[in-house]
């Protein structure tokens, strides 16, 4: 399973991101996806996911600024990131599981990307 992100970059607070993540098709079409961060010296947490039947579900700390949502066509898992605070600056990480249903967690994660940063400015 081949997962690649981009869109992480430099932005300040208040402003906005997209990350993209490219995937193979099937696994877009058929099994539970997300997206995790880590910051230095934290575990990593999931930010938001989305089951094969397109329910999601979203970390207490992004809830209400974050979107996860994804496009077939593309073969493409999206992240839109809205509101961006410092305390936003991490990893992200793209992830495929091998369940279709909701909620995943790190244990259950088949396939990671190889994270792209995301740096909040004050």
């Amino acid at each position: 399973v081949s997962l690649v992100e981009t869109g992480g970059g430099l932005v300040q607070a208040g402003g906005s991101l997209r990350l993209s993540c490219a995937a193979s098709g099937h696994i877009l079409r058929t099994y539970a996806m997300g997206w995790f961060r880590q910051a230095p010296g934290k575990e990593r947490e999931l930010v938001a996911a989305i089951s094969s039947g397109g329910s999601t579900d979203y970390g207490d700390s992004v809830k209400g600024r974050f979107g996860i949502s994804r496009d077939y066509d593309k073969n493409t898992l999206y992240l839109q990131m809205n509101s961006l605070k410092p305390e936003d600056t991490a990893v992200y990480y793209c992830a495929a599981s091998l369940q279709y249903h909701l909620p995943i967690t790190r244990a259950g994660i088949n396939s990671w990307g190889q994270g792209t940063q995301v740096t909040v400015s004050s």
